[in-house]
C-alpha cells in the first residue's frame, strides 16, 4: 500500500470495533474500553461488547460518535430463532447500534441451510435502520472456501449489512485467505454490504494486509467505517504505537 505507517494506522484506529468479549469482563473494564476507543488520534469506528454492559457503555460514550456493538448467539451459533430474536430487540431497547449475530453454522454444514438463512432474515427483521446487523461466519470453522463463499453469498441475500470472519473464540479466527473469498462475495453481490476481519488481528502489517484485499476487490475508497471493520481487542496498542514513531517495538510479543 502506498500509505505510511501513520496514515494506515489512523485509518485503522478508524474501522476498529475495540473488543472485550472476555467472559470475566467487569465495568471497570468497560470503562477502560470507552476510555481507549477515543485516542489522541481519532476515535474507534465502535466498540463490541457483551450486551449486559450496553447501558453503561451508552452513557460513557454519549456524544462521542462510537458506536456501541453487542453479540447475540454467541459465540455458538445456537438454534434458537426466537431467543435470538428477542435477545436482538433487547440489545437495540437497551441502546446497542450493532448487532453482532453468529449465525447457526453448524446447521448449513449438517445440510440445514434454510434454517441458518432464516435465522439472519428473522433478526434482520427485528433491526430497524439505522441500527446495524453483523453476521459473523465463523470461517474457521467453516474451513472450505467454497463453503465459506456459498455462506457468505447467503447472508448478504438474507439483508446482513456487514459479513464477519469469526468470534475469535475458536481455534482458526480471521484469515487472509476467508477475507478474499468474501470481499469477492460482495464485490460480485452488486450490494452495499460491509466486511469484518475478526479474532487474530494483532499488527499494523496484519491490518495492512487485510486492507489491501478490500483494495483489490473494491477499490481504494472503499473502506470506510460503514463498510469495513476490524475487530480486535489488543490491535489499538500497536497503531498508537505506529502513530507514535514506535513501530519497531509495536511488533514485540505480538
Amino acid at each position: 500500500m502506498s500509505m505510511t505507517d501513520q496514515e494506515l494506522a489512523q485509518k485503522a484506529i478508524s474501522l476498529l470495533d475495540l473488543t472485550n468479549l472476555n467472559d470475566d469482563c467487569t465495568p471497570a473494564d468497560i470503562e477502560t474500553l470507552c476510555a481507549k476507543a477515543q485516542t489522541p488520534y481519532g476515535n474507534t469506528a465502535a466498540i463490541c461488547i457483551w450486551p449486559r454492559f450496553i447501558p453503561q457503555a451508552k452513557e460513557l460514550l454519549n456524544g462521542t460518535g462510537i458506536k456501541i456493538a453487542t453479540v447475540v448467539n454467541f459465540p455458538a451459533g445456537g438454534e434458537d430463532v426466537a431467543g435470538v430474536v428477542e435477545e436482538t430487540k433487547q440489545a437495540l431497547t437497551d441502546g446497542a447500534d450493532e448487532i453482532d449475530l453468529v449465525v447457526p453454522y453448524k446447521c448449513w454444514l449438517e445440510g440445514r441451510r434454510g434454517y441458518t438463512e432464516t435465522m439472519i432474515v428473522r433478526v434482520r427483521e427485528a433491526i430497524p435502520a439505522p441500527a446495524k446487523l453483523k453476521t459473523i461466519l465463523e470461517t474457521g470453522e467453516l474451513k472450505d472456501e467454497a463453503i465459506i463463499r456459498e455462506v457468505s453469498d447467503m447472508a448478504i441475500e438474507a439483508g446482513a449489512d456487514f459479513i464477519k470472519t469469526s468470534t475469535g473464540k475458536v481455534k482458526v479466527n480471521a484469515t487472509p485467505e476467508a477475507a478474499e473469498v468474501m470481499i469477492e462475495a460482495i464485490a460480485q453481490s452488486g450490494r452495499s454490504v460491509g466486511f469484518k476481519p475478526a479474532g487474530g488481528v494483532r499488527s499494523l502489517e496484519d491490518a495492512g494486509a487485510y486492507l489491501a484485499i478490500a483494495d483489490k476487490y473494491m477499490g481504494a475508497d472503499w473502506a470506510k467505517p460503514e463498510t469495513f471493520r476490524f475487530g480486535a481487542s489488543g490491535v489499538l496498542d500497536a497503531l498508537l504505537a505506529a502513530m507514535e514513531g514506535k513501530i519497531e517495538q509495536a511488533g514485540e510479543g505480538y
